[in-house]
């Protein structure tokens, strides 16, 4: 009987030897004269144990890692005695905690088969929106409680109702794969991973308001999801679950570097063939978006989440959760983490059990000092808020963003003011300059941080950083600017013995 192994081609894996792990398979196999099948997946998201090999036995997969090269040959006749054996992927417990919706699929089918996908649920979502219709569809998906995963967690039902009542001669679904924050790779992940299930998901909101028109704008810095997805798109074409038949098509456009371009006006001004400027509004890209028409603007997560809504019904996802928070989070685990990668969970878990029991505290051995969730502009959390619920409204209780979903973590020695000296650079490198709050308020905000590290009038200039963040977060025209004022207060609010340490520090000579 044929052997078949299950090598992960994504980029993460890949970055630590899979495609030398797979061609070492491959030629051991053949030097032996054993006759074997590689499929190359998606990944299931533990980092710490990438390559995962997997082996597909008549009781299922077993799965050893992280492979080398070197491990080839014993891969070949592995058992439970195996150095690398880790078991049944399922019971690894990183996964076993885990209630996996959206990311079902990832590191367990080939991503370009659609017999594969199919195999393991895929297309049931649209078929039965189609049986629905739009209306029933969309208030499928209002039901579900579904909100944005980009950073916002604006309703999707609501989004998406505003766009189908709204009357023009054409209607268009853009797709934000525009995933820049730091300690974020959902969305890579499933346009490597499950590209077919966001296809799905886009033809299924094409449906539900009325559009014909697909975009999906990629980061430039994804080559292999750039890849993947565009071959993607050409099998759905060909198979027709796209094109003329279907009543739906999907174009990509790749970015160009620009952080600016994940808000999403800036965005549709690059799709445009603009510079990637932020757009004022009113008017909201769901009445006026892409070319002047109404255009539903959602990232990967939130419509590659929709097949499974449509798929098991509204009230299999709604019953997930807590509070206005409905369904599961893809929550990213990166920095200085034992074990980082993505955590597919409910609403509710509590930040230390996430850093703490999930993540395993930092891979360096010392203590947790701070964390930072919802990208680089995101607030740092210290170890005495650790009981805050993953939630949205918990997070904004408490002066916090979850974003996209990431959480950055840093040992106790970080340090706090380099940190947010950080967020006005980044803001200050990264701005569209179209505002004068986030263009100029940043640049000042770097150099009265340089002010403060050099010793200088530091009680004033403390001051000046707060009243210079409120400006930023009431002034600016996006969240660039509106946001870099999270992770500088923070760092002051929660941190305050790193600005006066080093002020001191500097006066002592």
């Amino acid at each position: 009987m044929m052997m078949r192994f299950f090598v992960p081609r994504d980029a993460a894996a890949r970055a630590v030897g899979a495609d030398k792990v797979a061609a070492a398979l491959h030629d051991e196999a053949r030097r032996r004269g054993i006759e074997i099948q590689i499929v190359r997946t998606g990944s299931r998201g533990l980092f710490w144990l990438e390559p995962m090999v997997e082996v597909e036995t008549p009781d299922g997969r077993i799965a050893f890692g992280p492979a080398k090269p070197g491990d080839a040959p014993g891969l070949l006749t592995a058992g439970a005695s195996h150095p690398l054996y880790l078991g049944r992927p399922e019971d690894i417990p990183f996964l076993k905690r885990q209630t996996r919706l959206t990311f079902a699929r990832c590191g367990i089918v080939d991503p370009l088969s659609l017999a594969d996908w199919r195999a393991h649920g895929g297309g049931r979502g649209l078929e039965r929106a189609r049986s629905l219709g739009a209306a029933a569809t969309l208030q499928e998906v209002a039901k579900s409680g579904l909100r944005g995963r980009g950073g916002a967690g604006f309703p999707t039902g609501i989004k998406w109702k505003t766009v189908a009542d709204t009357v023009a001669d054409r209607k268009y679904v853009v797709c934000n794969a525009d995933e820049g924050d730091s300690g974020t790779f959902a969305d890579r992940m499933l346009l490597e991973g499950d590209p077919f299930a966001l296809i799905e998901g886009m033809a299924i909101a094409g449906l539900a308001v009325g559009a014909a028109k697909g975009f999906v704008y990629i980061r430039s810095e994804y080559p292999d999801a750039v890849r993947t997805f565009e071959r993607a798109v050409s099998l759905a074409e060909a198979d027709g679950l796209l094109g003329a038949a279907a009543g739906f098509d999907i174009e990509v456009r790749v970015g160009a570097g620009a952080y600016v371009c994940g808000e999403e006006t800036a965005l549709l001004e690059s799709i445009e063939g603009k510079r990637g400027q932020v757009r004022a509004k009113p008017p909201l890209p769901a009445h006026k978006g892409l070319f002047g028409r109404p255009t539903v603007v959602n990232n990967v997560v939130t419509l590659a989440t929709v097949p499974w809504i449509l798929a098991e019904g509204a009230e299999a996802y709604s019953v997930l959760g807590m509070g206005r928070s409905r369904g599961t989070m893809p929550i990213q685990l990166a920095g200085n983490v034992r074990h980082g990668g993505l955590f597919e969970t409910a609403f509710g878990v509590t930040l230390g059990e996430l850093v703490d029991g999930i993540g395993g505290g930092t891979r360096s051995g010392r203590p947790v000092r701070a964390v930072q969730v919802g990208g680089p502009l995101g607030a740092y959390f210290p170890r005495a808020l650790f009981d805050t619920a993953f939630d949205y409204e918990a997070f904004a209780a408490r002066d916090g963003l979850i974003g996209h979903g990431g959480i950055v973590v840093f040992d106790e020695t970080v340090d706090m003011m380099r940190q947010a000296g950080f967020a006005m650079e980044f803001c200050a490198i990264e701005s569209c300059g179209k505002c004068t709050p986030c263009r100029i308020g940043s640049t000042r905000g770097v150099e009265t941080l340089d002010r403060i590290r050099r010793g200088e009038r530091v009680a004033a200039n403390l001051e000046l950083i707060e009243d210079l963040c409120q400006t930023m977060k009431f002034g600016s025209l996006c969240a660039l600017g509106g946001f870099t004022p999270y992770p500088v207060m923070s760092a002051l609010r929660h941190f305050p013995e790193d600005f006066v340490r080093r002020a001191r520090a500097v006066a002592a000579g």
